[in-house]
């Protein structure tokens, strides 16, 4: 059973009208307007830290010059792997040579046809085992690189939070090293598979791969500089039942009494109504 609120007098299911049997207080409407109040100022709470994600949020990418450009340089290896990224030329006696040069498109439609059983018993043959490691090691790693560059992109979202500077060159250095392996695994695909049909195919490495290697290099520069010389983050001012949030947020954490709270809120809103009162006078 209940109590009442203000007298603690306890309830019973025969005291179904509204008013307390003991000292008479509306049950429904005792300390509405304390609840009231305190709802105000959890909204006004969760607004705050709200905004301040907001704000970091907004500086992440258009906080500085250099976040500007590090959105550029974050979208740049994407393009890049539009680039040829390395050739493959076929030839023999009735063949006419053709050189395939792989993009990313080409490798979209290369993994959508795979057929990873057959990748599979190419891997594990004693003629063609190492030349097929390469290859899979090649299209892994540069997968795996391209996965790694849209997840820091999309993480540049939360750039400004208390990691946000370490996650993202760990980020930038893993995609640097899986794109070179990538580079490495192809060139032992090349020399492996030419050295078995010297006269019928051989692989080459193209501009596209330097050039998107150069784009993640630069954008771990881009975010070397960003956290050596930091984002200056403009949050907006909001207050809490006319107090600063960060006042009132430091207030309850040290366990200050409600009603000093209280106090200070309507001190502050009396001063900003004079303030105001002021302005319109002067007006």
């Amino acid at each position: 059973m209940a109590n009442c609120p203000k007298c603690g007098r306890k309830l019973t299911i025969f005291d179904w009208k509204p008013n307390c049997p003991g000292c008479g207080v509306n049950l429904v409407y005792y300390g509405m307007e304390e609840r009231l109040l305190d709802e105000a100022d959890k909204a006004e709470a969760e607004h705050a830290r709200l905004q301040k994600r907001i704000d970091r949020l907004k500086a992440s990418f258009v906080g500085s010059k250099l976040t500007i450009v590090r959105i550029i340089l974050s979208v740049l290896p994407i393009a890049m792997l539009m680039l040829p990224l390395c050739s493959v030329t076929y030839s023999g006696p009735f063949i006419e040579q053709t050189t395939t040069n792989v993009n990313a498109i080409e490798i979209y439609n290369l993994v959508s046809s795979l057929d990873f059983d057959a990748l599979f018993t190419m891997i594990g043959s004693s003629l063609l085992g190492t030349s097929f490691i390469g290859y899979a090691g090649a299209l892994v790693c540069l997968l795996l690189s391209l996965v790694l560059v849209i997840v820091s992109l999309l993480l540049l979202t939360i750039a400004c939070g208390r990691r946000g500077n370490s996650r993202n060159i760990t980020l930038n250095v893993i995609t640097i090293v899986l794109a070179v392996a990538s580079t490495v695994f192809f060139n032992v695909f090349s020399s492996n598979i030419t050295a078995v049909f010297p006269e019928f195919i051989s692989g080459s490495i193209g501009f596209g791969i330097f050039a998107y290697i150069a784009a993640l290099v630069a954008l771990l520069v881009i975010n070397i500089v960003i956290a050596k010389k930091g984002i200056n983050i403009k949050y907006k001012p909001c207050f809490v039942g006319g107090i600063p949030a960060e006042e009132y947020f430091e207030l309850v954490k040290k366990g200050t009494d409600k009603a000093v709270i209280r106090e200070m809120m309507a001190k502050a809103l009396e001063e900003k109504k004079d303030e105001k009162a002021k302005e319109e006078a002067k007006a």
